[in-house]
């Protein structure tokens, strides 16, 4: 239980990529963690690709940046979707402000360009979004798992393993 205490904020929206929320998702709450899922507004049920449900406690606007310690955005088309809340990015920007730890995987890292919080940092994400991370100015590397300081990055659902374990550590290192 080496996260007990620790906050996590879950951003979820419909079509999630569902292991990519629900696998890191639970290794966390295995660790301790408490953790509160945020969508468009609280109560909603959103589904994943595959059809799996989450439930949101939260809206995004209601989500109070300190009172995480992480924050845990999935891939999916989801993302795409949560990037155009302006209360998200701002959240995104004050989280990243104070060194919070951030896990994206796959197509999250739509979240993090919109945000404006790449530049110069080095990380990975699904090879399709690519072009969208460097051009956004960060450093992409064709790995498993990239940690960049309170940045914690992977490529798919197959590196989820190697994702989570790294994003244990470093919620871990911080704590």
């Amino acid at each position: 239980m080496r996260l007990k205490g620790t906050r996590v904020l879950a951003l979820v929206h419909h079509d999630f990529e569902d292991l990519e929320f629900w696998y890191p998702y639970y290794r966390l709450k295995e660790e301790g963690a408490d953790i509160t899922t945020a969508g468009e507004d609280g109560g909603i049920t959103y589904h994943g690709k595959y059809g799996v449900p989450a439930v949101s406690d939260i809206a995004y606007g209601d989500a109070v940046p300190e009172d995480y310690d992480v924050l845990l955005v999935p891939g999916g088309w989801a993302p795409d979707k949560i990037r155009r809340f302006p209360e998200v990015l701002e959240l995104v920007r004050a989280m990243d402000g104070r060194g919070a730890v951030i896990g994206q995987i796959c197509h999250a890292g739509w979240v993090l360009i919109s945000a404006g919080i790449l530049k110069g940092r080095v990380v990975t994400s699904t090879p399709g979004i690519r072009d969208d991370m460097t051009n956004a100015g960060a450093l992409w590397e064709d790995k498993p798992v990239v940690t960049d300081g309170n940045l914690v990055s992977s490529r798919r659902p197959p590196d989820l393993p190697d994702y989570t374990r790294a994003l244990i550590d470093r919620i871990a290192e911080k704590s």
